[in-house]
């Protein structure tokens, strides 16, 4: 929910706070050797989707796990080797994750990209000599502001997201938003500060305050 423009940094709660809320504990590795094997049993589901064998991606599958990813989540682990396991089985998810992503738009830039894709991939790469070493030169800081400026075309919203993505993932949690709930949300918080500041950029960046990962919002005045 969005909070109310009091200063030029506005934020949004996008943090994880349910999980905690219940006195429940994990006592035995039942619940992560489900996990483990519900992963790979989707992994193999989805190779033989990428091969053809089966018609349709195993979306209902990917639903059901990353409910019970989400109700794991709620639970609190005390044991510090169960909670390791538990981060390095959604690191490895959330790989998972993106390289279905990568193959799903590669399947959708047709067959020929496809060809010339895996030409590209396979043509042997003659030797070249290495140019002579540059001059050390120290990159600036990257800004953690993104600007959102009315009529932009989606790129800033999937930067925000990213950060969103690996903040929950640093915390050990997958994100509780999409990217079209984002979306809207960073929709509705840049009105309220461009009228509340009469500015035409509003720049947002990814935080997070005592465990819980926030949007915040700034004026930009150009």
């Amino acid at each position: 929910m969005l909070r109310s423009a009091e200063s030029p940094e506005d934020g949004l709660d996008l943090g994880m706070g349910a999980y905690c809320s219940g006195p429940t504990v994990i006592k035995q590795d039942d619940e992560l050797d489900k996990l483990e094997e519900d992963i790979r049993k989707l992994k193999n589901k989805y190779d033989q989707f990428f091969a053809c064998i089966q018609k349709f991606p195993p979306m209902h599958e990917r639903r059901q796990l990353e409910v019970y990813i989400y109700e794991l989540g709620k639970q609190k682990i005390r044991d510090n080797a169960r909670r390791f396991r538990y981060s390095q089985l959604l690191t490895r998810y959330n790989q998972h994750r993106e390289m279905w992503g990568r193959k799903m738009r590669e399947r959708e830039e047709g067959p020929l990209d496809f060809r010339r894709r895996a030409a590209a991939l396979n043509e042997p790469i003659a030797p070249v000599a290495p140019p002579p070493p540059a001059p050390r030169v120290t990159s600036p800081k990257l800004d953690p502001y993104v600007k959102v400026a009315p009529g932009t075309n989606g790129e800033e919203i999937k930067r925000l997201y990213g950060d969103i993505e690996k903040e929950h993932l640093k915390l050990g949690r997958l994100p509780n938003i999409t990217i079209e709930q984002l979306k809207s949300m960073i929709q509705k918080q840049s009105d309220l500060v461009r009228e509340k500041y009469h500015v035409d950029v509003v720049a947002f960046r990814v935080d997070v305050v005592d465990g819980k990962v926030k949007l915040k919002a700034k004026p930009i005045q150009e």
